[in-house]
């Protein structure tokens, strides 16, 4: 056993790990994306891959985009709904007040009389 200072998989004089083992690195080109927070961000892509339209902000994760001008908008928020608000969507209160009065009246006629 050593004495568990040394990098595992590797010994020493072993040299550099890293680029030679890799291979030469694709040439690589800089983009420019500003979010609606006018922060900017600069990706590197490799030279011969198709640049994004959109890019998440690593700031405040709004969508970027390549026009400084015109910045994609930020996303809407829809804030959380209950079950009940979906129900209210589709029914009016006095559908509500029929529906309720119906099933009581079927709980009213099925139990039993004692």
């Amino acid at each position: 056993m050593g004495s568990g200072n040394a990098i595992r998989g590797s010994r020493v004089g072993a040299g550099p790990m890293g680029e030679a083992e890799r291979g030469e690195a694709a040439p690589r080109v800089k983009v420019a994306f500003w979010c609606a927070n006018l922060h900017e961000t600069r990706p590197s892509f490799a030279s011969d891959a198709a640049i994004p339209e959109f890019w998440d902000c690593p700031r405040c994760g709004f969508p970027a985009g390549q026009d400084q001008d015109n910045p994609p908008a930020p996303p809407r928020n829809e804030p959380y709904k209950t079950h009940l608000a979906y129900v209210k969507e589709r029914r009016s209160d006095a559908d509500g007040a029929q529906i309720l009065a119906e099933a009581l009246e079927r709980l009213r006629n099925a139990r039993p009389l004692y």
